[in-house]
């Protein structure tokens, strides 16, 4: 499947860059808005010039400051500083324009264009940051007037708990963000770690066991060189299973199973046949081109003596991913009858073609799978089930039942739901 890791990418979402765009817009708007009330009530101020001044550098910082506030990371204190020193040197310099309501209770020069500084101020910083520029800008009006009024107070209380609340907005934002992230990390870790672990489980471990029994079979050194193989399949179970079960644990629980872990050469090798017959066939699917798979050529190699194979009359064409993942994981149910049932148990593979879901069914004669063994044999760092087969069909959007009723044999349903 290649690396999952690297095709696989965290996407940090940004949910306070709206807040970003909204605050640009707002800048805009409330500085045309100001120099418009301005220039309505040119005629009433006694030093006009000052206030034509003020608004040419309001106009061109404006305009000329809109890459700062594009985001966090260009909005630096020194911006915000300098904005906020605009916002305040307006509001003083209202009087001295001589426009009376600047002093009496009307709008100061830059007006509403204030409460964007401010608001700079709560996107950067969060809401300590929005507190202090706000009760900054509130004391520039009290100063200007003179007085502290109602309706004074009143507009700085405003500006106070809309910024406070902007910027506590931003915090919570920031921190669901680096969460969300921090769990979509895990995820993917996650993820390759089941594709290693499959993989792992499919080959290393199934030779490892192999080996064990093989020379526990054959005793002597071989017996010893058995019994070193399978120390370190249990301590590769415990590393792929998440250190679930202490490998002294296991290899204590390990040699009571006495005569039922000896088997034969052919028995031993049966048990990763399966899983070379299926990449040998995913090998020469690759070779035809990347185009839809046809499932049935993937699993033909199976039928066998004990295996019959059935499957429609048609093609089955799968995405070449989930082919694969398919076949590997009907391998894996193959591998489970042999190591399971054994090498004499039957099995049958049958291929369904739904219009809306591909399935395949593994059933065997087996004696079936005694209530709570799975869970057991998961505890136990043997994860062939859950990895193997419902880790590969999680993986592709599909779906894994596990039927057995001890005696009467084992159904593994797999569902691939065609997209």
């Amino acid at each position: 499947m290649g690396n999952t890791v690297g095709r696989e990418r965290v996407v940090r979402m940004s949910v306070e860059q709206p807040l970003w765009r909204a605050l640009t817009g707002y800048r805009l708007l409330t500085a045309v808005y100001a120099i418009g009330l301005f220039a309505s009530s040119y005629e009433v101020y006694e030093r006009p010039w000052v206030g034509i001044a003020y608004f040419a550098v309001l106009a061109v910082w404006t305009l000329a400051t809109l890459p700062q506030v594009s985001g966090a990371r260009r909005c630096t204190k020194r911006f915000l500083t300098a904005d906020l020193t605009i916002a305040v040197a307006g509001i003083l310099l209202s009087p001295v324009a001589g426009h009376e309501r600047a002093v009496t209770g009307g709008s100061t020069l830059p007006s509403i264009w204030t409460a964007g500084a401010v608001l700079a101020w709560a996107l950067k910083g969060g809401w300590r940051w929005a507190a202090g520029a706000s009760l900054l800008i509130g004391l520039a009006n009290v100063v200007q007037r003179g007085d502290i009024t109602r309706g004074l107070i009143h507009s700085v209380l405003l500006v106070c708990i809309a910024s406070i609340a902007i910027g506590y907005v931003v915090e919570v934002a920031r921190a669901s963000e680096r969460t969300l992230a921090r769990a979509l990390e895990i995820e993917a870790a996650t993820r390759e770690r089941e594709r290693l672990a499959r993989d792992i489980h499919d080959s290393v471990l199934q030779v490892l066991a192999m080996v064990q029994r093989r020379g526990t079979a054959l005793g002597g050194e071989a017996a010893e060189l058995g019994r070193m193989a399978g120390e370190q399949e249990v301590a590769l179970r415990t590393l792929v299973a998440g250190g679930l079960v202490p490998a002294s644990r296991r290899s204590a629980e390990e040699p009571g199973d006495g005569d039922a872990r000896v088997r034969t050469v052919t028995e031993s090798v049966s048990v990763t046949d399966s899983v070379a017959v299926a990449r040998a066939a995913v090998d020469a699917a690759d070779a035809d081109g990347a185009g839809p798979l046809d499932l049935r050529p993937l699993l033909a190699g199976h039928a066998g003596a004990h295996t019959t194979f059935s499957e429609p009359g048609a093609p089955v064409p799968m995405a070449p991913a989930a082919a694969r993942e398919l076949a590997a994981a009907v391998s894996a149910a193959l591998d489970n009858v042999r190591r399971h049932a054994g090498a004499e148990a039957n099995a049958w593979i049958l291929v369904e073609d739904e219009p809306d879901a591909v399935i395949v069914t593994v059933r065997d004669d087996g004696p079936g799978i005694p209530e709570g063994r799975l869970a057991q044999a998961e505890g136990e760092g043997r994860l062939g089930v859950a990895l193997s087969i419902r880790g590969r069909l999680r993986d592709i959007g599909g779906t894994a039942e596990l039927l057995s009723v001890p005696g009467q044999g084992t159904e593994v349903e797999l569902r691939v739901p065609k997209k």
